[in-house]
């Protein structure tokens, strides 16, 4: 979170790769439909939702991440609809180059679905920097980051970092270098 997953999926899509971006998929896609809108209605009433009937995802989230049990019951529901919809949406291009973006994938234990997992990282200082810019406030950043697996894990379990604290062109440099790689890999394949 704040550390850069969009802008380096975004790269991987200048380069030609195609992307599901999970959070999207679940924002615009998986929360409004009817089916979540009635699960999250019958568990928390209307306190999450708006004068206009939508979902307050501000409300949701101060729910949700104040209340491990209460985001766990809604990443129950999440969780199934997503892998569904990847196997759905990665079918339409079996042969494709993809790149997903997943923001809980060691803390969900997703690491089987990828052929090569890249983590984004950058320092506190950066990540929450981003984050107040977005308008989360330095709390609700470090209740939703402490819910995450420690960077330094990450970092562990990745099979290559990329390093955002510094411009754009640099991190471009960087997603250009993994992409030769990846390149090179799969031509030695």
């Amino acid at each position: 979170m704040g550390c850069g997953k969009s802008t380096v999926a975004g790269l991987f899509v200048e380069a030609g790769y195609r992307l599901i971006d999970s959070d999207a998929m679940v924002r615009n896609e998986l929360l409004p439909s009817e089916e979540m809108t009635q699960l999250m209605r019958d568990r928390w009433g209307g306190a999450i939702f708006g004068d206009d009937d939508k979902l307050d995802r501000k409300q949701l989230a101060s729910r949700v991440f104040s209340d491990d049990g209460e985001r766990e019951l809604l990443e129950s529901w999440v969780h199934p609809r997503l892998f569904a919809r990847w196997r759905e949406i990665l079918a339409t291009g079996p042969k494709d180059d993809w790149v997903v973006e997943v923001p809980l994938l060691f803390e969900k234990r997703l690491e089987n679905w990828f052929d090569f997992i890249v983590c984004v990282a950058s320092s506190a200082d950066v990540q929450l920097a981003r984050l107040r810019k977005r308008g989360i406030s330095n709390a609700l950043a470090g209740e939703r980051i402490s819910k995450q697996l420690p960077l330094a894990r990450k970092l562990d379990l990745a099979d290559m970092v990329l390093w955002n604290d510094g411009t754009l062109p640099f991190l471009r440099e960087q997603v250009t270098h993994l992409q030769t790689e990846l390149s090179a890999d799969i031509e030695r394949s």
